[in-house]
């Protein structure tokens, strides 16, 4: 007698999305690091890391890459449980079901573009399209998990809150794509091609760079000139406070990584502040995205709020 899969309660699957929202953050940073340590050559084969061994050697280089590898097959793992989580939710909806699915492709896809850089000795094209392909996965994390936690579906309540600030938030995704392209070019333009001494030295774009940093300049100022003309009209009209909120969250962090992305530039682009540029990347990523998901009001899906975690505990005196 075949038994009946067990269900996966609403609230429970809210943690499944939240390990791949996380998980999709972190091979981001490890990637950047793996980059910023020169570690991008410390294994020249792919899955392996040279001759069909696991390490080529103890070294630090060929270490850290494979460890990189590793989060990513970790990565794999996490995606695909969430999706089998989706299927078993105790009430089965198709946006998740395609969210998650789309997850397993875009880090299957993230792994082989991976390969191709390897094999492409670090090409830099391959190398900033491997990063936006990373980002636009947090981004989709990003929302996977906040659906997790909010009823979506034919018939479910989903309020406008602002019709003209929904459009400037569909809208403000131009000018931020474009702030990370040239930012993905800079970053290929500079001195951290991924490569080390004693390695093949890794190409860089066609481009000088501290014109490619000019451009980026601009594109943030600009980003951040437009996010700040958001706030001021956010906060000057009678919108909602989760838009308020929302954009004053988002101007933050624009502020924080303009200020530290002109900082890295001045000092000439020391490592840490670079792996912290790329954080502040993810940050924004995961604050455009939030800012255009608070543009409609939706009801939350019943265990989902912190108050509903730990319920009181009925008192046994009438």
């Amino acid at each position: 007698m075949s038994r009946t899969p067990r269900r996966v309660s609403i609230p429970h699957f809210r943690w499944f999305a939240l390990a791949s929202f996380v998980s999709m953050i972190v091979i981001v940073l490890t990637g950047a690091a793996v980059r910023l340590t020169g570690s991008g050559l410390g294994c020249p084969d792919w899955p392996t890391c040279y001759h069909h061994r696991l390490a080529g050697s103890w070294s630090i280089h060929p270490l850290i890459e494979y460890a990189n590898r590793i989060v990513t097959v970790t990565l794999v793992f996490v995606a695909v449980a969430t999706f089998v989580a989706a299927w078993l939710r105790e009430v089965r909806r198709r946006d998740l079901l395609v969210l998650t699915g789309l997850l397993i492709v875009g880090v299957v896809a993230d792994a082989i573009l991976g390969a191709f850089v390897v094999y492409s000795k670090l090409n830099p094209w391959l190398v900033s399209l491997h990063m936006i392909l990373s980002l636009s996965m947090v981004v989709l994390g990003a929302v996977l998990y906040h659906r997790s936690k909010y009823v979506y579906g034919p018939g479910a309540r989903a309020d406008v809150r602002d019709p003209h600030f929904r459009l400037l938030a569909r809208l403000l995704w131009i000018p931020f794509v474009v702030l990370l392209v040239t930012g993905t070019i800079t970053t290929g333009s500079g001195p951290h091609a991924g490569g080390s001494q004693g390695q093949l030295v890794a190409r860089r774009l066609p481009f000088a760079f501290a014109n490619a940093a000019w451009v980026h300049s601009i594109a943030a100022m600009l980003f951040v000139g437009l996010v700040a003309g958001l706030v001021l009209a956010i906060w000057g009209s009678s919108a909602p406070l989760a838009l308020q909120h929302g954009v004053r969250r988002l101007v933050i962090i624009s502020l924080v990584q303009a200020a530290i992305g002109a900082t890295q530039y001045l000092t000439h682009v020391p490592v840490v502040l670079v792996e912290f540029h790329v954080a502040g990347a993810i940050s924004l990523c995961i604050g455009v995205t939030q800012f255009h998901l608070r543009q409609s009001a939706h009801d939350r899906e019943p265990g989902t709020r912190r108050a509903e975690t730990n319920p009181p505990i009925p008192s046994a005196i009438p």
